[in-house]
């Protein structure tokens, strides 16, 4: 989550929780749900009845949410849909086409989606595939703008993409910024996120496929990256061997951190795992999922991509915070199927 409600500059303030939600969490109910496969062409603020017939034609992944400064919070998340000539939508994702639309809610719980794309993956750069994984922060410099990263993907997942950025003061409306924020010569990265460090840097934390989850540092706002030595994430684990990505990075009242992050132990299976820092580089991983596929018919084979939030008006401390992911039902052939997104409470 970024409180913007803590500080609407580009601080560690923006990542900083009250206490460590910890490793127990409830699956409780969906917050984002997927079109049915009846509106392949939705409107970005369309709702529809959950007995709608979905077959993971389209989809609703990569939230991430930000506290508001009036109260309340946005969500960023992208949603799948079928590309021309590729009706398998979803289900085929490396040809499907994906935008990043918003939705707005007072306690977290009870999302409203907004009105219009707050970017296209033609406005992004990426042709009629994918702009994905929006990470929303402020600006540095104290002007007040938020600066979204997210990946660019013009083609199937083999082909090289890039990290970019757009900035918007609104939230709402967003131009695209010249260049590319971070990428690999060889490689595909995915879902960008940030931390604002005591120095008055930011570090960058994003999935490289078949590595883990890497970082980079950035001494000039956030506008060029630098690779730093190593793997943060390094994907050892039966819940995480298969790859390591998609981390959401809490600061502690000590200056630690813990990192929530999602792993695949196999192709047909993703759970939401878990691992400690004093330093943002060193993670010591716990040993079993925080959050695990099963709980619900709408998570039956994958918990993923992940952002935590805390509601300070909670009556229980303990329950807090509340974990937005998304989820697969299995639904569809190699255990695919509609993606959502999901709601988990922390305490249980």
């Amino acid at each position: 989550m970024i409180d913007l409600t803590q500080s609407a500059a580009a601080t560690p303030l923006v990542h900083t929780v009250p206490f460590d939600p910890g490793i127990s969490w409830s699956s409780e109910s969906i917050a984002i749900d997927a079109p049915p496969d009846s509106d392949v062409d939705p409107s970005p603020d369309a709702q529809w009845p959950d007995v709608s017939v979905r077959t993971g034609l389209c989809g609703a992944v990569s939230p991430r949410v930000v506290a508001l400064p009036s109260g309340g919070y946005r969500m960023y998340y992208t949603q799948i849909l079928p590309r021309a000539e590729f009706p398998k939508g979803a289900n085929d994702y490396d040809n499907a086409t994906s935008r990043i639309l918003s939705a707005t809610s007072a306690d977290g719980v009870n999302w409203i989606p907004e009105p219009g794309v707050r970017l296209s993956p033609q406005e992004g750069g990426a042709g009629d595939y994918r702009v994905v994984s929006a990470e929303v922060v402020p600006l540095a410099g104290g002007s007040g703008g938020l600066r979204m990263y997210y990946e660019c993907c013009g083609g199937p997942q083999s082909k090289q993409n890039s990290i970019r950025s757009a900035i918007s003061e609104d939230g709402l409306h967003w131009t695209v910024e010249k260049g590319t924020r971070f990428g690999l010569s060889k490689g595909n990265l995915s879902a960008p996120r940030i931390i604002f460090l005591d120095d008055g840097r930011c570090r960058l934390y994003c999935s490289a496929r078949g590595v883990g989850i890497i970082s980079a540092v950035s001494d000039d706002g956030g506008l060029t990256f630098v690779q730093e030595h190593g793997v943060r994430i390094v994907p050892d684990q039966p819940f995480d061997r298969l790859t390591a990505f998609a981390p959401e990075i809490l600061r502690l009242q000590s200056g630690d951190y813990r990192m929530y992050y999602a792993g695949y132990g196999g192709p047909k299976r993703a759970d939401i795992a878990t691992a400690m820092s004093d330093d943002g580089l060193k993670w010591r991983k716990a040993f079993e999922p925080v959050l695990s596929p099963g709980s619900t018919d709408w998570n039956a084979a994958k918990c993923s991509e992940m952002c935590v939030i805390w509601n300070p008006q909670s009556q229980q401390a303990d329950r807090g915070f509340r974990m937005l992911y998304e989820a697969c039902d299995g639904t569809a052939e190699d255990q695919r199927g509609v993606w959502r997104i999901g709601s988990a409470i922390s305490g249980c």
